[in-house]
C-alpha cells in the first residue's frame, strides 16, 4: 500500500539531541492504523520511504502528540533533497507491514 502526502518538517529535541520528523495526516494515520500487522515494538510499522530523488527503509511511530503517525527524516535525506526545518514538501511511504 502506497500512501502520499506533503508534511512540514519539525525539530524534536530530547536531552542533548535533536530530532526531525514530519507527521503523517491524521487519516491516513487511521487508516494505517486499522491495517491488521503483527505488534512491532512502540506500535511502530515498517515502511520504505521516498521523498524526492532518495528512497529508504525505516519504520513510522505512533505520537499521540501529533495524533498519527510521525515519520523520523536523517540528516542525510535532508541534506540530499534540501529541506530544512519548516520546509513542507512531498512524502511517499509504502506500507511493509500488514
Amino acid at each position: 500500500m502506497r500512501i502520499e502526502f506533503e508534511s512540514t518538517l519539525w525539530l524534536w529535541e530530547a536531552k542533548a539531541e535533536a530530532w526531525t520528523f514530519v507527521t503523517v495526516p491524521t487519516e491516513l494515520s487511521d487508516m494505517i492504523r486499522e491495517i491488521p500487522r503483527v505488534p512491532r515494538g512502540f506500535g511502530s510499522v515498517r515502511v520504505r520511504a521516498h521523498v524526492g530523488d532518495q528512497e529508504w527503509s525505516t519504520s513510522i511511530f505512533p505520537s499521540k502528540q501529533e495524533q498519527g503517525y510521525i515519520l523520523p527524516i536523517k540528516r542525510a535525506i535532508r541534506e540530499a533533497v534540501g529541506v530544512d526545518v519548516g520546509d513542507a514538501f512531498l512524502i511517499q511511504l509504502d506500507i511493509l507491514d500488514g
